[in-house]
C-alpha cells in the first residue's frame, strides 16, 4: 500500500512557528526558547502526516510535543496541520532523528519517545538503516526522564521481535509492557494514519511500551 499524495498546503498559513530545520535548532535543545515555557516534553520520531502529533497536542495542552521528520514535504505538511489548528504546544523538526537524539537531547529531559511504524528497510543489507538500532536506543534511554516511556509500534513482526531482543540485550528499559488496542470512535480516531490503514484492512499491529527505571 503506497502513500497517498499530500493535500496542498494553504499558502496563507504561517508555518514559521511550527516548522524548524534541525541545523537551525540551538544545541542542546532549549525548551524555553522553543515553546516559551518549561513543560513536560514528548518526542515523536517520524511524524508522517502529523495525526499523532496534532491529536496529542490538542488532548494535553499542559505538555509540549516535538516531532522529527526526515522528509521536508511531510514536515511542512505536519507544520500546516499544527498551524491550522493553532496548536502552540507542538512543533515539527525537519531532519535526521538519529542525529537529533545524539546531539540535541540533554540527559533525563524527555517524558516519552514515540516511534510508530518506522521504515522496516526490508532488504538485509539495508537493515542497518533502521532507526531502532543500538546507538539510537542508547540515546533514547539516556534522554528519558526516570520513569519515562518509549512507545514502539510496527506492522512488521520481524522488526518487532528484533527490537525487543535488542532492547532486552542492550538497555535497562523495563518491558515490553502490553499495549491494549483501543477501539476507534471515528475515522480519524487512530494514533497514526498508518495504524488506521492497517486496522481498516484487518492487518496486525505489534505494540509495546518500555519504561525507564524510576
Amino acid at each position: 500500500m503506497g502513500r497517498r499524495a499530500l493535500r496542498p498546503i494553504d499558502p496563507k498559513l504561517d508555518l514559521s512557528q511550527y516548522f524548524i530545520k534541525l541545523e537551525e535548532l540551538p544545541r542542546p535543545l532549549d525548551r524555553a526558547t522553543l515553546f516559551g515555557r518549561q513543560a513536560r516534553l514528548e518526542i515523536e520520531v517520524g511524524s508522517g502526516k502529523g495525526l499523532f502529533l496534532a491529536a496529542a497536542a490538542a488532548g494535553d495542552p499542559a505538555s509540549d510535543f516535538l516531532g522529527i521528520e526526515i522528509l521536508a514535504k511531510y514536515a511542512r505538511f505536519v507544520a500546516a496541520r499544527l498551524a491550522s489548528r493553532n496548536l502552540t504546544n507542538a512543533r515539527v523538526i525537519h531532519g535526521d532523528a538519529q542525529h537529533f537524539v545524539h546531539s540535541w537531547l540533554p540527559d533525563s529531559s524527555i517524558a516519552a519517545v514515540h516511534v510508530y511504524f518506522p521504515d522496516p528497510w526490508w532488504k538485509a543489507r539495508h537493515k542497518k538503516r533502521r532507526v531502532l538500532n543500538q546507538n539510537f536506543l542508547g540515546h533514547v534511554e539516556r534522554a528519558l526522564l526516570p520513569g519515562g516511556t518509549l512507545h514502539f509500534w510496527t506492522d512488521v513482526e520481524e522488526y518487532y521481535q528484533t527490537t525487543l531482543e535488542l532492547i532486552a540485550g542492550h538497555s535497562k528499559l523495563i518491558g515490553p509492557r502490553p499495549v491494549r488496542e483501543m477501539p476507534a470512535d471515528h475515522d480519524l480516531d487512530y494514533r497514526t494514519h498508518f495504524e488506521r490503514r492497517m486496522r481498516l484492512n484487518d492487518l496486525p499491529v505489534y505494540r509495546a511500551r518500555f519504561d525507564k527505571p524510576a
